[in-house]
């Protein structure tokens, strides 16, 4: 018996690739529209300020005079800030040391100018006609410096992480586009392949003047090739599907060999919604009818077999062909150009290591392909 196996470990790349927001609104990404949430969050943030500095006057007896104060100092900051912002959005992407001393020079011009502002305020309408001092000032840009350090590291941190979770979708997007275009790739491998020798059957009817039989293998490679190029698009087929291509592609080829080719189909009814890539079958189906059912007088039997476990989607493939002692494995490798390699690449970038691939074949007869993938369905399918 020749083996050869994949272990399971890791889930599949389409599972990867599914982005995480953290913060939502109604549903929606909160950052999905950057300057809604910017104003929003610019709102909210100064509203507050307004809010708390002033109720903490009116708890200290302050007058409502003190409240035009804090308005001031809120309409102030709140301007100050979208200049900030301003400069920032442009060096966020620079070089880091740029990027943090301009930041800084930006922070300190910005609290003294707050801390002016404020300073005069104070001695405007909290206490009128006192001396502007640099003792008074000092004070103001203590804490005007606090609020605009915490501002900004509020602004850049929430930034980077965008600007972190884009490159990390762009990535994810990029590989699941190579993944996509190499499963095409492998794909488009198998069909041409298969035109090739249907069309030569045809051919041959043709010659031999069967033009009735040759109309038939005309219409049913029609079916087969419309039947397939409606997936085209998603690369994914349901088992359903999948076991109906095949039993079109053997309505062909059954035209070739009458009785000699014996399909037998076994498949548990719990697995007709599971979803595997389109036509992974069948080079192995091509690959029993030229191994099994050609040079064998009697022709062979071919049985596909399809269970589910758990979580898990077993299929088998097997013929009742001559037994090669190993051989067998490498001529079927060799039938389709691409053949079982082209399968297990198929396999490996559909569901990275999350699958099982085995090939068996005896001295005494008989060859089978044994395939395991985890069991997928459509989201909009998925049992409750």
């Amino acid at each position: 018996m020749a083996n050869s196996a994949v272990p399971i470990a890791a889930p599949p790349l389409r599972q990867a690739a599914e982005s995480w927001h953290p913060v939502r609104l109604r549903g929606r990404p909160f950052f999905e529209d950057k300057n809604r949430a910017f104003w929003t969050l610019q709102s909210i943030g100064w509203g507050g300020y307004f809010l708390l500095r002033t109720l903490s006057g009116l708890a200290n007896a302050m007058g409502w005079a003190y409240v035009l104060h804090t308005a001031l100092l809120t309409a102030t900051g709140y301007s100050i800030t979208l200049l900030m912002a301003a400069a920032y959005r442009r060096l966020i992407r620079m070089k880091p040391i740029y990027t943090w001393a301009i930041s800084i020079l930006i922070l300190i011009v910005a609290a003294a100018a707050f801390s002016a502002i404020e300073t005069w305020s104070s001695a405007t309408f909290i206490y009128p006609g006192s001396r502007l001092d640099g003792i008074r000032f000092l004070g103001a840009i203590i804490l005007t410096v606090t609020l605009l350090v915490a501002w900004s590291a509020l602004y850049y941190s929430i930034n980077f992480y965008l600007l972190l979770e884009e490159q990390s979708d762009r990535l994810l997007r990029l590989e699941s586009q190579a993944s996509n275009a190499q499963l095409a790739m492998l794909r488009y491998q198998l069909n041409p392949h298969f035109l090739f020798n249907t069309l030569n059957s045809i051919s041959t009817l043709v010659l031999l003047k069967q033009t009735e039989r040759a109309n038939a293998m005309l219409s049913r490679l029609s079916s087969f090739l419309r039947y397939t190029l409606v997936n085209e698009s998603t690369g994914l087929v349901t088992i359903a599907q999948e076991i109906e291509t095949l039993k079109l592609y053997l309505e062909i080829e059954k035209m070739r060999f009458e009785d000699r080719l014996r399909p037998h189909f076994d498949i548990d009814p719990h697995c007709d919604r599971a979803l595997l890539p389109s036509l992974l079958l069948q080079p192995l189906i091509e690959n029993a009818i030229k191994y099994a059912v050609t040079p064998q007088e009697e022709g062979a039997d071919i049985a596909v077999e399809v269970r589910r476990h758990a979580d898990r989607i077993a299929i088998r493939v097997s013929d009742t062909g001559p037994g090669t002692d190993g051989l067998h494995t490498r001529r079927a490798e060799e039938s389709t150009g691409v053949g079982l390699a082209n399968i297990r690449d198929r396999l490996a970038q559909a569901y990275g290591d999350n699958h099982r691939f085995e090939t068996q074949s005896e001295t005494t007869g008989g060859f089978r392909v044994l395939i395991e993938i985890p069991y997928q369905v459509e989201e909009a399918e998925e049992p409750k």
